[in-house]
């Protein structure tokens, strides 16, 4: 049952269930199809086999023997290399981590395990999750399965690549400013990044710490919904933990239908429908908005003034963060060091320090390294990161202002589809603003979805296409409401049952 691999959880979960298939069955068509398809995609840094055989083998012996299990029992997962799994490497993809093994577990992979899930492997990124193409990473770049001359997007590149090339059933990567939910849109898949606070952060390599948030990557929204309920929850080892109410997400999808939207007030923000947007972008969620109107919505237009101040301040809260976070990444205590032509060490303690970092870290690394150093040193951090503190409350007053008028804002997930493998290399500004439309719900500690919505003409190939991508926030710990929306989107669009989903390039 080589179809296996182009299911989506729910849909394996009910096949286990029913004990038409078993774990490793599924486990095999997932390999067949990574052995195949992965030289081309470059979605994982690196696969383990044998420990998904173990993991399969072990979930068939617990539905074997019969009563309930979890959703994601003998599903076959894959993990962005950003999250520690104990006994394994973690390379953030960063030469600075080269051969690292991972001491402990995240929290979020502990708890997959007590889910009983299939590890299938580590995926790429940017490295340190810098970037919005994974063309930082050390080691490779990740391709479109739309079109392999095309960035997946970033960082999660490799996590959404593999979900969308069916070679994973989902994928759990790290949203910062949208790194989940930017290559979930380029990629055609569904990209969740929860309210701030409902996932623990424990065990993931940070960033930048107050922006930082586990999200999921999937094949459809009950997916989404189902990953979410496994891994969400306080966690005592990580204080950025709220005491949310962990609910049945995946239940409430399923009971989710078309009478949610009579009278549903849905936000359109001026702000992100302005010059820089693909207009056969803006023309798809047209589509959309017209459609939530068609289905008993009110549409009301909202201003977020202060939200294009987003970039700007998310590059000065980010780059400092991350310039404290990476400060213990020296050559002395774990990962890469420096070494002499001549194989000897460096004499000079400074001088590892240097080389190291040097040699170990990548260009776009360093670079935001020095801007955050910039904005904390003596004599700038008020006009720098104190001011950008301040503009970040502004934009989460927006959004609070926003929210007493709307129950949803929606609009899309990035200003352009796919772009071509080194078309923004040289302009990292032009690269920054790939995520202008994401970072404010990071700035603002809000949930946000992004999910394809359609696709649009690949002006590179004949007959090719690229996915759109819809973004739809909510407030603060609404998952629930905002999972809903989604799912009644989703099954009005049907992106999986179309024509267009599968003129994948591979």
């Amino acid at each position: 049952m080589d179809d296996l691999c182009r299911l989506t959880i729910g849909e394996l979960a009910g096949l286990l269930t029913r004990r038409e298939v078993k774990s490793i069955d599924i486990l095999n068509s997932y390999i067949k199809r990574i052995k195949e398809t992965d030289p081309k995609v470059s979605a994982y840094l690196y696969n383990d086999f044998e420990e998904a055989v173990r993991n399969a083998e072990a979930a068939d012996k617990i539905i074997a023997s019969g009563g309930g299990f979890p959703p994601l029992t003998g599903i076959p997962l894959s993990i962005k290399d950003i999250f520690l799994i104990k006994g394994k490497k973690t390379t953030c993809a960063s030469k600075i981590l080269d051969n690292f093994i991972s001491p402990y577990d995240s929290t979020v992979v502990k708890k997959l395990k007590e889910n009983h899930y299939v590890f299938l492997g580590k995926t790429n990124l940017d490295e340190f999750a810098m970037g919005s193409s994974t063309e930082n990473s050390a080691y490779k770049i990740t391709k479109n399965p739309y079109d392999l001359n095309r960035v997946p997007g970033g960082s999660s590149g490799g996590s959404a690549a593999s979900v969308a090339a069916d070679l994973c059933a989902g994928s759990f990567g790290t949203d910062t400013g949208g790194s989940v939910r930017q290559p979930a849109a380029l990629c055609g898949v569904v990209g969740l990044k929860p309210t701030y606070g409902l996932i623990s952060r424990y065990g993931i390599i940070a960033f930048s710490s107050s922006l930082d948030q586990a999200g999921v990557l999937s094949k459809d929204v009950t997916d989404a919904a189902i990953m979410l309920g496994a891994v969400a929850g306080f966690d005592e080892k990580d204080q950025t933990t709220r005491r949310f109410e962990v609910k049945d997400y995946a239940g409430i999808v399923k009971k989710a239908d078309k009478s949610l939207m009579k009278g549903l007030r849905v936000g359109i923000p001026v702000e992100f429908f302005s010059e820089g947007l693909d207009p056969e972008i803006g023309s798809k969620i047209s589509e959309i908005k017209a459609l939530l109107k068609e289905l008993g919505a009110d549409i009301v237009g909202i201003s977020l003034p202060d939200t294009k101040y987003s970039v700007a301040a998310y590059y000065i809260i980010a780059t400092s963060e991350a310039s404290s976070n990476l400060e213990r990444y020296d050559g002395i205590r774990y990962g890469y060091r420096y070494k002499e032509e001549s194989g000897n060490e460096m004499q000079s303690l400074d001088g590892l320090y240097r080389k190291s970092r040097e040699t170990g870290f990548g260009n776009e690394v360093k670079r935001r390294i020095i801007l955050g150093t910039f904005a904390l040193s003596a004599g700038y951090y008020d006009a720098y990161y104190k001011k950008a503190s301040s503009v970040r409350k502004l934009i989460v007053k927006n959004y609070k202002d926003a929210f007493g008028k709307v129950d949803v804002i929606i609009g899309p997930t990035s200003p352009t589809p796919a772009f071509l493998i080194g078309e923004k290399t040289a302009d990292p500004l032009s690269m920054y603003l790939s995520d202008i439309y994401t970072i404010s719900v990071n700035l603002a500690y809000l949930p946000g979805l992004s999910m394809p919505v359609g696709t649009v003409k690949n002006p590179s190939k004949q007959n090719g296409v690229l996915p759109v991508g819809l973004q739809i926030i909510s407030p603060w710990a609404a998952e629930d409401r905002l999972l809903s929306v989604a799912k009644i989107i989703e099954d009005e669009v049907k992106f999986r049952e179309n024509a267009g989903f599968r003129k994948l390039d591979i």
